[in-house]
């Protein structure tokens, strides 16, 4: 892990959680994007081919530009796959977030295959046709965020299930997590936001062998504090993250807050 120089400020472990707060958004940024390199060339010098997830959101953007820049990466012998998508956006719409995440990372740096979720193709279709491909070899690498309601992918609250049986579903989206698509700038006003949207599953993101999950800004103070000292519950998605045996929360102070310290 690289620790100093990118300017950490405290480190906490709980349950099996591993937290590191930095002291500014860039620094976490950084210091996330350095030990998924740092991952990623582990992984490329034992095997073949590496099969990675991704989110698209604008909390990721510090981590996804320190990727781009990262030497000694070999991106043809990786597999890359995204965690959700809105259904019904057209094609050209630049919230989608396969869109995102090619000008953000995957047009940069060409990964050997890229599969997007098609939020245009018939919704129960499109979840078995991405399933197949996700399961067609274990995950070893997933890079997430957590919502302001708690969420992981767009696994919201009300439709957050621990013991999912799929991989890939069909989900209505809380006001929440669309406001929070506002909030982010993404969409002007709340009715802009799609209501629905393809989501990897709790399940489906858990199964990564390792998680990098990367979360600034205040307004995700709350969703923290539900993450690490509620309980581990449906009611906020994210606390599932503390029993993974390998799943390290990045933060920000702004993120991190007080009181989190015990």
């Amino acid at each position: 892990m690289h620790d100093q120089p990118f300017g950490l400020v405290n480190t906490q472990v709980k349950d099996r959680l591993k937290v590191r707060v930095y002291n500014s958004r860039e620094a976490m940024g950084m210091a996330a994007a350095a030990d998924i390199r740092t991952a990623m060339q582990e992984l490329l010098a034992a095997k073949e081919r590496i099969r990675m997830v991704f989110a698209a959101a604008p909390s990721q953007n510090e981590c996804l530009e320190e990727l781009v820049r990262s030497e000694g990466v070999d991106w043809s012998r990786v597999t890359a796959f995204h965690m959700d998508e809105y259904i019904g956006l057209p094609q050209a719409a630049p919230q989608r977030f396969g869109t995102f995440l090619s000008e953000k990372l995957f047009d940069r740096v060409s990964p050997g295959a890229v599969h997007l979720l098609d939020g245009l193709n018939d919704a129960d279709t499109e979840c078995h046709r991405y399933g197949r491909l996700l399961a067609e070899a274990p995950i070893d690498i997933v890079v997430l965020g957590i919502g302001e309601n708690g969420h992981i992918a767009f696994n919201d609250p009300p439709v957050a299930d621990f013991d999912d049986p799929a991989l890939v579903k069909p989900v209505t989206l809380d006001e929440a997590c669309r406001l929070q698509q506002v909030n982010d700038g993404c969409f002007a006003s709340l009715n802009d936001v799609p209501r629905r949207a393809l989501t990897l599953t709790i399940p489906a993101l858990m199964s990564g062998t390792q998680l990098f999950c990367i979360v600034p800004g205040a307004r995700k103070r709350h969703a923290v504090r539900r993450t690490l000292t509620g309980d581990i519950h449906e009611a906020c998605p994210a606390s599932i993250l503390r029993r993974h045996p390998d799943c390290t929360l990045y933060l920000d102070r702004d993120a991190y807050g007080e009181g989190l310290h015990d």
